[in-house]
């Protein structure tokens, strides 16, 4: 079938208000007048980086999740200000006793933005295209975080609004993963029709529909007046990647955008204490850290993993490069996880005495040199190029030459989620997570080396770690998960896979004129009640 002959043709999209409107913005740094061209009813969002992609099964940024949760819906989602979910498009489910049959009862009367009726086989598509590997849309992929779902063996189609996930086990994390950006509900005719090329073409229920993609300029969303949840006030959204942080200022102090996300700590006071301006702030689980290689070089001896965690002076970074908007961190779950963190255990203290110590005990007492990767920016990787260079100058205090390489962050990524091997011997990332189960999973077991398709970039191998991590997300009972994570946090706390640096509370900024707007823990930007004066 012709999109172009469904309900909301294309042709109409390229032409909306929204689209007209990204247009003008993008043109703003050749005006004199920013704040003019800008419709009032028009939202100009500074990201920090250009999306990958606008389907929500390729994606694993919150970079680009920031936009996708304004153009689709799950079954469930995030209640506002809280990491508990609610109904989306399933209005009510059902969960067997023994945990492994999940039935979900479906919103009746929603469409995709291309006029399709959104039902259970739509639902049976999206999670069959992601765990089938038969599956004739399977080789639109790669689908890196369909591991969220692995445990779904079938999805069946028991009526037009009635669909079920038969499991091989009970999943705890199941429905907080489907809360996330990764659940979102694609338009299988969308799929059909563009393949590959769909990243580029997005259709969901969202409150917002997709509009324009110029890149390395824009994404224009335009209101969805038939949401099923009530119309957003906006008329249309435009998000603009600015990948320096203070073009991103200078942007939003001359009126060519209107919001931005991860304001520079030094600038976060100056900008509260403008009338302008507003400052938004909510804590979070997240987790900044630095990446060892275990399979080759100076990491592999444990004594130097521990060694780097002593050596970096993380509260200096913390206080001076952060400007107090993080805490140090302790472990690889992040304190936000209250039910599930191991508060016995105290971040690595600052002692490059100790460090040089078990340097010398590896028999690199007389110095070594590593290279250390860095990116210019991107999700949640705060002032990611200070904080490198602060900790270079920590390591070379111990005898450990950092000779940083950096990059952009698209392309940083491209480099270290295949894994570190060959490329580097330590690396900046940052996760934003939805469970505690999340980031130890992805990350840190060994099923999970970039080879097997997961995200354990430094090639952590510890299977006491491996089997206290399957025991917890197979757990009903919240309190044998919480005992199981912290002990995973104890062992990984030993043997130092990453330098553990910060947890950071999340920070956007918006002009006075924005109203009915929060961050949410979960990191997301969702827009759909935000209006503009």
């Amino acid at each position: 079938m012709d999109r172009t002959h469904t309900i909301h043709p294309r042709s109409y999209l390229r032409t909306s208000v929204a689209a007209a409107a990204l247009l003008l913005a993008s043109g703003l740094a050749a005006t004199g007048d920013a704040q003019a061209q800008v419709p009032p009813d028009v939202l100009s969002v500074g990201q920090i980086a250009e999306p990958l992609s606008l389907d929500p099964h390729r994606v694993t940024a919150v970079n680009d999740f920031r936009i996708l949760v304004n153009l689709y819906d799950g079954l469930v989602r995030f209640q506002d200000g809280a990491l508990e979910v609610e109904p989306a498009l399933a209005e009510s489910w059902e969960v067997s006793e023994d945990g492994t049959v999940y039935t979900f009862a479906l919103r009746d009367g929603v469409t995709f933005h291309d006029g399709t009726p959104f039902n259970a086989e739509a639902v049976e598509f999206n999670f069959d295209r992601m765990l089938d590997d038969t599956h004739p849309y399977h080789d639109t992929g790669p689908f890196p975080l369909s591991f969220f779902f692995s445990a779904i063996q079938d999805t069946e189609v028991v009526d037009e609004l009635t669909v079920r996930f038969h499991l091989d086990a009970p999943y705890a994390p199941l429905l907080s993963n489907l809360a996330y950006p990764t659940g979102l509900i694609v338009s299988p005719t969308a799929v059909m029709e563009d393949g590959e090329d769909y990243g580029r073409n997005p259709v969901g229920t969202g409150p917002f529909r997709f509009a324009d993609w110029e890149s390395n300029r824009l994404v224009a969303v335009e209101r969805n007046d038939d949401y099923w949840d009530g119309a957003p006030p906006l008329r249309g959204i435009v998000f603009r990647p600015i990948t320096d942080a203070n073009a991103r200022v200078n942007e939003l102090l001359s009126g060519g955008i209107d919001m931005m996300v991860e304001v520079p700590p030094d600038l976060v006071a100056q900008l509260d204490a403008d009338p302008e301006f507003t400052i938004y702030e909510q804590a979070g689980p997240h987790l900044w850290f630095l990446i060892l290689n275990l399979r080759e070089g100076p990491f592999t001896d444990v004594r130097m993993r521990q060694a780097i965690n002593y050596a970096i002076n993380k509260q200096a970074i913390v206080d001076e490069v952060l400007q107090g908007t993080a805490t140090v961190a302790a472990g690889p779950i992040p304190p936000a996880f209250a039910w599930a963190y191991n508060d016995a255990l105290e971040p690595y203290p600052y002692d490059p005495d100790r460090a040089r110590a078990l340097i010398d005990q590896a028999g690199y007492g007389d110095g070594v040199e590593v290279t250390f990767l860095v990116t210019e920016g991107g999700s949640g990787m705060l002032d990611p190029v200070a904080m490198g260079t602060a900790m270079q100058a920590d390591l070379a205090a111990v005898g450990i030459t950092a000779n940083i390489e950096t990059y952009e962050w698209n392309t940083f990524l491209g480099i270290v989620n295949p894994g570190l091997e060959g490329r580097g011997d330590m690396a900046q990332m940052a996760w934003m997570t939805n469970d505690p189960d999340t980031l130890p999973f992805l990350a840190l077991r060994t099923a999970a080396f970039p080879e097997d398709g997961g995200f354990n970039s430094g090639y952590y191998s510890n299977p006491e770690v491996d089997e206290l991590l399957e025991q917890a997300r197979v757990s009903t009972d919240q309190d044998e998960r919480a005992a199981l994570y912290r002990e995973v946090q104890t062992i990984v706390y030993e043997d130092a896979p990453w330098a553990f640096i910060a947890n950071w509370q999340q920070n956007a900024v918006a002009t006075a004129n924005v109203g009915n707007f929060s961050l949410q823990p979960s990191f997301l930007l969702e827009l759909d009640a935000v209006t503009k004066e």
